[in-house]
Parts: C-alpha cells; sequence; structure tokens
C-alpha cells in the first residue's frame, strides 16, 4: 500500500493574497466553480495542465525558522536569470545568490514570497542540458 500527495498546503497569515501572488508566478489558476476571493482563510489554486493543488490556509504563528520544505523551480521558457528578474518584479526579496557556485553555469538563486516562504530559481532544463 502506498500514499499520494494530494496537494501541497502553504501556511500563511493572507490566503488570498498569497495564492494571488503565486498564480502569475506558476501560472495556476482558481478551481472551477469555486474563486478566491478576499477574507477566505484557505484558497486553492492548480496547474491548469497538470492539475497540481497548492492550498494556502490561513495560520497565526509566524514563519521562525528556514523552510524544511520549499519549492525549486525552474523557468519553462527562457533563463533563470530572466526569471528571477521576472518574480523580483511580481515582490519577491532575494534571500541568497548561489550562481556559480559549483563552477561557470550553475547554481540558483534563493528568493522569498511576501510571506517570507523561500524557494529556489534554478536554471532552465535548456541551460543544464546545455551546460551553460
Amino acid at each position: 500500500m502506498t500514499s499520494f500527495i494530494s496537494h501541497t498546503t502553504i501556511d500563511c497569515h493572507n490566503a488570498y493574497e498569497l495564492s494571488e501572488w503565486w498564480k502569475p508566478l506558476l501560472g495556476y489558476v482558481d478551481l472551477d466553480g469555486d474563486p478566491n476571493l478576499p477574507g477566505h482563510e484557505e484558497c486553492m489554486i492548480r496547474h491548469p495542465e497538470t492539475g497540481h493543488l497548492l492550498l494556502f490556509i490561513e495560520v497565526p504563528d509566524e514563519k521562525q525558522v528556514k523552510n524544511r520544505i520549499h519549492f525549486d523551480l525552474r523557468p519553462v521558457e527562457g533563463t533563470r536569470d530572466d526569471e528571477v528578474v521576472r518574480v523580483l518584479g511580481l515582490g519577491a526579496t532575494q534571500v541568497d545568490d548561489q550562481r556559480g557556485k559549483y563552477g561557470p553555469g550553475t547554481g540558483w538563486v534563493v528568493l522569498a514570497d511576501p510571506e517570507g516562504n523561500e524557494f529556489c530559481i534554478l536554471r532552465s532544463e535548456a541551460e543544464a542540458a546545455s551546460g551553460s
């Protein structure tokens, strides 16, 4: 017997605002027939092609330490550096820069969403395959 991941849950203070922030970053959408609205304490979004679900749920706790689980994101198009610029423009903050740490053309950038949840931007699959 095994289990599968139903969805990924992100604890936050404002479920609606954070779900709205992540939607354009990942290209996710509201669930059909269940739109997220201001004031909702739980907001779920999904990837329109894969169906992957993210649930944002309001909790009273403050984020205290580094995330134990985080997203590693690859740009679908363009480069890692282009994606970092785009995501910073959406309001992310840069936490760490690991570009080139393991040689030219390697590494990632650690960013945080508006509530401090950290995630990484990796090189695109094309960049990784080319070694650039």
